[in-house]
């Protein structure tokens, strides 16, 4: 088969994809269209289904395999494909392992380096948290390897929260050589845990998307709340120990209006903060590169709020 990222304009598709998500919208003229997310383990692709209910477009839904024949197109500098056939598969016709997007980097070597920067945490109370999140707790750390950080944003794959904690964790560690009078310890348990609660945010692959607690409450909440019923169960846990540390996660988006309840108010929570940001919009800045053809002007990106501009491919 063909991979999504290694599709461009002009190419016809004939291969077999899951349907991440099916839209059906209408255009200016009133007429029904399917606007639909296609998905391998390379990445996702917007693809038009003009004719829905034409003979040769099957009913297919959400996490269905579908086989395509189309022509990919570039619109608003982004390809898409203009489905013109699409037929449900057979589970015997796929193999899941192609559509699930995984990250590049090896899952159980970044869960140990994890381990190593928990090993080395001097303050015994926030040593002993960090133990009880991923050494003792094995159901939490299962869903953790395997679950995304974003829907869609950023490290939208299997193991893509364990990336993205791990290097917001090492951007902190750098912080705090840099500038000493950050509490290491402090830091460093923040980052590992400030999106803890994404593992029950976010349902896991193939499905990917919120469930109801992560609706109404969001990880931002529900990861302090774990944090407490942790601390809690550790014996003399300092009470401002675990505020300072509640702080950072409830603080760690930076501003009211990026789902922040609250906005920092310690050197460690302004440290998290940036280290969180700098490493969502790289990661989102790569994998939207991960797609262009060419070099040079890539049109106006929602997330950035500008014209984006790839130096090179």
């Amino acid at each position: 088969m063909k991979f999504i990222k290694d599709l461009k304009a002009g190419d016809r598709v004939a291969d077999i994809y899951m349907c991440k998500h099916k839209l059906i919208a209408t255009t200016k003229n009133g007429k029904e269209y399917y606007s639909v997310t296609l998905q391998d383990k390379t990445g996702t692709i917007d693809a038009k289904v003009w004719e829905p209910y034409s003979d040769g477009i099957d009913e297919f839904d959400d996490t269905d395999y579908i086989d395509v024949f189309g022509e990919v197109t570039s619109f608003n500098g982004a390809l898409q494909i203009n489905v013109k056939r699409a037929r449900k598969c057979r589970e015997d016709e796929y193999d899941p392992a192609l559509y699930l997007p995984v990250s590049s980097k090896n899952i159980d070597e970044m869960f140990k380096e994890l381990l190593t920067i928990i090993a080395s945490i001097q303050n015994p109370y926030l040593k002993q948290l960090l133990e009880e999140f991923f050494i003792k707790d094995e159901k939490l750390v299962e869903s953790f390897k395997k679950s995304s950080a974003a829907k869609t944003v950023h490290h939208g794959f299997i193991g893509g929260l364990l990336e993205h904690t791990l290097s917001v964790t090492k951007l902190c560690d750098y912080y705090c050589v840099s500038y000493p009078k950050l509490n290491r310890d402090l830091l460093l348990t923040a980052a590992i845990l400030h999106d803890i609660a994404k593992t029950r945010e976010l349902s896991l692959f193939p499905v990917n998307d919120y469930t109801d607690e992560g609706q109404f409450i969001g990880h931002i909440v529900m990861g302090a709340e774990m944090v407490g019923v942790k601390a809690a169960n550790i014996p003399g846990f300092p009470e401002l120990l675990k505020q300072q540390l509640q702080h950072c996660i409830l603080a760690h988006h930076g501003e009211y209006e990026y789902g922040s309840p609250k906005k920092p108010s310690i050197m460690e929570a302004v440290a998290l903060n940036l280290a969180d940001n700098t490493d969502a919009k790289m990661e989102t800045f790569t994998e939207l590169m991960d797609n262009v053809q060419e070099p040079g002007w890539q049109g106006f990106n929602k997330f950035f709020e500008t014209n984006i501009y790839q130096t090179n491919v």
